[in-house]
């Protein structure tokens, strides 16, 4: 069973380092039992409004941004060196790489939402091999080494945290670096990452299960956008 609901108001405290998230006037924990300290205002509201949100029992599948922040000062923060070439590793293999050679539609499809993110990737000084199907394609050296670069410029642990979450859940650190960067937003991003599921959804339909499944997904890539946000001020 979930837990029940302890407090009665949630509210963000400053503290020396930043700003903690208090549940009446006590500071919160992670389950590493650090302190939860945010560096801004902004950051640690979204987690007091997630605790403030709560019914009578707290469920953490309806605290998307409390999971990462968990998961950044327990998890990234000891080892961000690994989640950085996590990320990588989804580069090496990017979904807006792997296109489709027929339908027709399908092709558009998916030059019209990954083209864009491709030649912004140009400006950056990464250029990626495209291929038709699914035979992988090796990517240059020098472009995963430019990704890694401006990864290791944003290693601060929440940001890069923010960066994993939304590079897993659409398979493409392309996409999560173009929302970190301001040239696409994450509703962009998102359906860029679905242009093939959309594409067969169209044709053949979807099932119930599935549309839960996307939702629940969905609701965790925009709280890896937003607090990517609200970092930033």
């Amino acid at each position: 069973p979930l837990p029940k609901r302890f407090y009665k108001a949630a509210s963000v405290a400053p503290v020396d380092n930043g700003f903690a998230v208090h549940l009446d006037g006590k500071p919160v924990r992670t389950p590493g039992k650090a302190l939860l300290v945010l560096p801004t205002e902004a950051a640690a509201a979204l987690v007091a409004d997630e605790f403030a949100a709560q019914s009578e029992t707290i469920d953490p599948v309806r605290m998307p941004v409390m999971r990462l922040v968990n998961t950044a000062i327990d998890g990234v923060a000891s080892d961000p060196q690994a989640v950085l070439e996590d990320i990588l590793r989804f580069a090496s293999s990017d979904l807006t790489c792997y296109r489709a050679d027929a339908p027709q539609g399908l092709v558009e499809r998916q030059n019209q939402h990954w083209d864009p993110v491709i030649d912004w990737a140009r400006t950056l000084g990464a250029r990626f091999n495209l291929a038709e199907g699914i035979i992988h394609v090796e990517q240059p050296r020098v472009t995963i080494a430019v990704l890694g670069s401006h990864l290791a410029q944003r290693a601060e642990p929440l940001r890069l945290a923010a960066i994993h979450v939304m590079t897993s859940l659409t398979g493409s650190a392309l996409l999560a670096l173009a929302v970190d960067f301001g040239e696409i937003d994450a509703e962009a991003a998102w359906a860029a990452a679905h242009v093939d599921e959309d594409w067969q959804i169209e044709h053949w339909g979807q099932d119930a299960e599935a549309v839960a499944r996307r939702a629940a997904r969905k609701r965790d890539m925009m709280a890896a956008a937003g607090l990517l946000q609200a970092l930033k001020g």
